[in-house]
């Protein structure tokens, strides 16, 4: 079985940590890898951003490959401007199935971009698409607290063209099923629930003392731990109102907790420290729960994983 993945706006290879690259770039290049010891070939496709790095990449294991694709500009592009150069990627993947010889029983499209051009190279190749989306522009601005944080009409639209083409579309969490639901009408028999798998060579229990050394915390209150980008779609505000309802609480052992954030650079000088940042850090300082809330830098972001699962 031979399987198209699409990721065309990020590289499952690319460094972690920024704003387009996380979970979606840990999910695309686990399942392939985990595809790739069931014996199931999968080519990555996604758009070339670096004229330097090779356009194919055996670094994905059991033969499977990365393609970088020339479609526009080898250069991070912004998301509205990535959109226009969907029809190029699309004969660019389709030419590589040509040139290859190889013909692919499914496509799997990561996030709407990929699925625009899901639906070209499904008529091309009649074969079946399976999309995830990851994140979805109408859940994302009902939370916007901004014009900047609002998604525009083009990736609304183009969320809903794809929902329409796509064969099966996967939710990640009962949440996002019933979002799809909800907000696009997609009609419950299209969706699977699949919650992403752990990685337990790399997170495993271990002491929690240790766990609280390797990331540098040395109080004994009862932890809560926040790792993430800054930003409002994770909802931290949320978890520090909460931190202040506990506090309230009159619950004697409400003063016992406190909450680690892993994230962002909480000592970013006010010009270079993101809205969002700014945002949670004089949330903290309205509701005096700053002794309560300890901020990391993203750096630490690492060894975050001992602490999750520390005993």
């Amino acid at each position: 079985m031979n399987i198209a993945m699409l990721s065309y706006h990020t590289c499952p290879l690319a460094t972690l940590g920024g704003k387009d690259t996380g979970g979606m770039n840990v999910y695309v290049a686990e399942l392939t890898r985990h595809l790739g010891q069931l014996g199931i070939h999968v080519d990555v496709f996604t758009r070339s951003q670096d004229e330097h790095v090779p356009h194919v990449v055996h670094s994905l294991g059991y033969g499977n490959r990365v393609v970088h694709v020339p479609a526009g500009p080898e250069t991070p592009l912004p998301k509205p401007q990535l959109a226009e150069y969907l029809p190029t990627f699309a004969e660019a993947v389709a030419r590589f199935s040509q040139e290859k010889g190889i013909h692919y029983d499914l496509i799997h499209s990561h996030y709407w971009m990929s699925g625009i051009a899901a639906e070209t190279l499904k008529a091309k190749w009649d074969v079946p698409v399976l999309q995830m989306f990851h994140t979805l522009g109408l859940m994302k601005n009902q939370i916007a607290q901004s014009d900047e944080e609002r998604e525009g009409e083009y990736r609304i639209n183009g969320e809903k063209r794809v929902m329409q083409i796509a064969d099966k579309i996967v939710a990640a969490t009962p949440a996002e099923e019933k979002q799809l639901n909800s907000l696009y009408q997609v009609p419950p028999e299209k969706i699977v629930t699949i919650p992403p798998g752990v990685d337990t060579a790399r997170f495993y229990p271990i002491s929690q003392d240790e766990a609280k050394e390797a990331i540098n915390i040395t109080c004994k209150n009862r932890l809560l731990l926040f790792v993430g980008r800054i930003e409002p779609l994770k909802g931290l505000p949320n978890l520090i109102r909460a931190i202040d309802m506990i506090r309230k609480s009159g619950n004697p052992i409400s003063q016992h907790y406190c909450l680690v954030v892993i994230g962002g650079e909480p000592d970013a000088s006010p010009d270079t420290m993101t809205q969002e940042m700014a945002h949670v850090k004089k949330l903290c300082k309205e509701l005096g729960v700053e002794n309560l809330v300890i901020f990391l830098g993203k750096k630490s972001s690492g060894n975050a994983a001992l602490l999750l699962f520390g005993r």
